[in-house]
């Protein structure tokens, strides 16, 4: 029985590079979630916003990128449930639900988006990731910024400028570094 990487097609994700199995399916839902969770740690105020600059994001991205839409959705989904039912894995290690919690759902959604380009092969070449991750940023923003705007009680634009305005640079690096780890990753596996 050989255990040789078939080679890519269009509809893959770097997920279905692996062996399948369920137990594979299990271990990259399980694994994905507690990346994003150990990402969410990486955490940085930002002064007069109640949400700061994490990891997390960029993780969620990724893992719905590299899972596709089907077990980034079901990843992101064990991270949220995990985190209201007290797993201390929110950013700066909070659970439950908070003025962020938005975000979060929108990190599911966006997963689902980035995933279902991902098997169309968006995450194959730098311009197509930046795209995919764009997108998948505005996403998490469509989302996270409404639910903090309801959450804090703030006006809308108070709500885009402490909660999307002051991430937008960050988010533009974070896609840059996706732009050279993904397709990087597909041109070594197709070696």
């Amino acid at each position: 029985m050989s255990t040789a990487v078939a080679p890519a097609r269009t509809g893959q994700v770097l997920a279905d590079l692996l062996p399948a199995s369920r137990v594979r399916d299990v271990a990259l839902v399980v694994g994905g979630a507690a990346l994003t969770g150990l990402a969410a740690q990486i955490a940085v105020p930002v002064p007069g916003s109640p949400v700061p600059v994490t990891g997390q994001t960029f993780a969620a991205l990724l893992v719905g990128t590299s899972l596709g839409a089907r077990r980034g959705v079901a990843a992101l989904a064990v991270y949220a449930l995990a985190g209201l039912a007290g797993v201390p894995w929110f950013a700066n290690g909070t659970s439950g639900i908070s003025v962020s919690f938005g975000y979060i759902l929108g990190m599911i959604l966006a997963s689902a988006v980035v995933g279902a380009l991902a098997r169309r092969g968006a995450d194959r070449s730098m311009l197509r990731t930046a795209g995919a991750m764009l997108l998948g940023e505005a996403v998490i923003y469509a989302v996270g910024v409404p639910y903090l705007a309801y959450a804090a009680d703030m006006s809308l634009s108070a709500a885009i400028a402490a909660g999307l305005t002051p991430f937008l640079i960050g988010d533009a690096l974070k896609a840059a570094l996706a732009m050279g780890l993904l397709p990087t990753a597909w041109k070594l596996l197709k070696r």
